[in-house]
């Protein structure tokens, strides 16, 4: 039987975290939890655990960290920068441009439903008017429609790589499922919120049929995505090995494959360019975008200390990296968290 996985709290000295990576389309990361009981053996961030003196194989799913005082820490970074900005909201807002929550774990897993560091994160972001974009699996992000549809959103991405139930279960083994996925996109579509679907990662020799990616594309369309984002598996050398580790045990003939494929991080450009040119066909047949669409910065309440907010302060939209950038290489980087 596994064991339930260990929460333990602890004080981050801060809580949103620069981004200084160029590929990366936003300024800003907040991860509200160290680990993921979601479990994905995929997941690039488990090599965070090892700054933490842990490995990165599963203790990154069952030893989870919780900052417990997420939201204070966070209101207090930008409090301090609005005082530079001498209280000036829409200086602050320009200044800071995006934050993205969920670079580095989900900040949506079932712990969450629980504790609610996300939500009070998001509760400060709103009261600063920060652009923020959001990344999970979790249909529970749900819960924070009302919030959501108070902040300055940019976009929501709701990660869906496969519809295959034995690829999904044998890889992603604690998270929502796909079906579950689609819809939460629908209900946040239908409550007017920018979101669409990250198809990522396209793992090679299990997802990356046509067949397969056309269903993905065809489906998130269905319900309401407005962009799709695709990027191919990544795999540093921690989290490789664990990979394997994981596709011996439940696809043994795909091993040496995988071996060959990814001699580095990264599979090759005779693989990746063929396939991502191939998605984008799809794309294009079916009229969607992988450009994130604009949202101005609107004028929002607050708080007290100085309420002014000017169009010229008004932050342009942030597009996803652009086709070119998208056929080189997977942008899926380790972010400080």
């Amino acid at each position: 039987m596994r064991k339930p996985p260990v929460f333990e709290s602890i004080t981050p000295k801060q809580v949103m975290n620069k981004v200084t990576a160029p590929e990366m389309p936003f300024q800003w990361s907040i991860n509200p939890y160290r680990g993921c009981t979601h479990g994905c053996s995929f997941c690039y961030a488990r090599v965070t655990h090892t700054y933490m003196g842990l490995a990165a194989d599963d203790t990154f799913r069952h030893h989870v960290f919780v900052k417990e005082n997420a939201s204070d820490v966070l209101n207090a970074q930008l409090r301090r920068k609005l005082k530079h900005h001498q209280g000036d909201y829409a200086r602050l807002q320009k200044d800071i441009g995006l934050v993205n929550i969920g670079t580095a774990t989900d900040p949506y897993q079932p712990i969450e439903a629980h504790k609610r560091e996300t939500r009070k994160c998001l509760e400060v972001l709103a009261h600063y008017g920060i652009q923020t974009s959001i990344t999970t699996r979790s249909p529970l992000i749900r819960r924070d429609i009302d919030i959501l549809k108070q902040m300055n959103i940019q976009s929501i991405h709701l990660s869906v790589n496969t519809l295959d139930k034995s690829v999904w279960r044998n890889l992603e083994p604690a998270t929502p499922a796909p079906q579950k996925r689609l819809e939460t996109i629908q209900t946040l579509a239908d409550a007017g919120l920018p979101v669409g679907i990250l198809l990522a990662p396209i793992i090679p020799h299990l997802t990356d049929s046509r067949e397969q990616l056309h269903d993905v594309i065809r489906l998130a369309i269905h319900h309401g995505a407005h962009f799709i984002i695709p990027s191919v598996l990544r795999l540093s050398g921690e989290v490789k090995t664990w990979f394997l580790q994981t596709i011996q045990r439940h696809y043994p003939e795909l091993v040496g494959k995988y071996q060959r494929l990814y001699q580095g991080a990264y599979a090759p450009q005779s693989y990746v360019w063929p396939l991502m040119d191939s998605v984008h066909a799809m794309l294009d047949e079916q009229q969607m975008t992988t450009d994130i669409p604009a949202r101005p910065l609107s004028r929002y309440n607050t708080g007290q200390e100085d309420t002014r907010s000017s169009e010229n302060g008004a932050l342009t939209d942030i597009s996803c990296v652009n086709r070119d950038e998208m056929l080189s290489q997977s942008v899926q980087l380790t972010l400080p968290i």
